[in-house]
């Protein structure tokens, strides 16, 4: 069970290096929205946290709560690719980081469907951004599925790093890390 946990962590990182070798990724798009989540440490932290939380919160949740951020995320696309503003973008940014990793690092446990509405309200953000940086000439379809691809993989990595942790010293780890993404958000707040 330990090594099928593992060979998922390492499948899941290993994906976005695979998908550089579909040449048809490039003219429509797909490549610039499965990159895009890679290239913003914001992205990547607030999405490994997301499914990192769900892991801890168990049960239905797992697959519930990151299933609620890649829907609103989609559809925070939309409104980016439509150049429909959302106020303060950047700054709700930071603090869904912020709060993402607070949630990790003191295992906050609530019901899931609350859960889903957290995680989709930061999901509508970071949705936006990704809609708003839709590359000149790129399918705005193709683009939407890469980054829709990209940040389930990055789920799949926290749930997979949550299933990694063992005993309390795994505890006192996940603790440390949701603390060190929460001072992350912090900094790309004031920075």
């Amino acid at each position: 069970m330990k090594y099928s946990k593992i060979t998922t962590t390492l499948a899941a990182l290993a994906l976005p290096s695979i998908a550089h070798a579909h040449v048809g990724l490039h003219a429509d798009g797909t490549l610039a929205g499965l990159n895009h989540p890679f290239s913003g440490l914001d992205h990547i932290l607030a999405m490994v946290a997301v499914g990192f939380w769900a892991s801890t919160l168990g049960g239905k949740a797992v697959w519930i709560v990151p299933s609620a951020f890649v829907i609103v995320m989609a559809g925070g696309g939309v409104l980016g690719i439509e150049d429909i503003a959302l106020p303060m973008v950047e700054t709700a940014i930071a603090l869904t980081v912020a709060m993402l990793g607070l949630l990790v690092a003191f295992e906050v446990k609530i019901p899931t469907p609350v859960a889903a509405i957290v995680v989709g309200i930061c999901a509508l953000f970071h949705g936006h951004v990704h809609g708003i940086e839709l590359p000149t000439m790129s399918n705005a379809t193709g683009y939407g599925a890469g980054f829709l691809a990209a940040t389930v993989i990055l789920h799949v990595l926290g749930i997979g790093l949550a299933s990694l942790r063992f005993g309390k010293a795994g505890q006192v780890v996940a603790r440390v890390a949701g603390g060190a993404v929460a001072l992350a958000g912090a900094a790309l707040l004031v920075g």
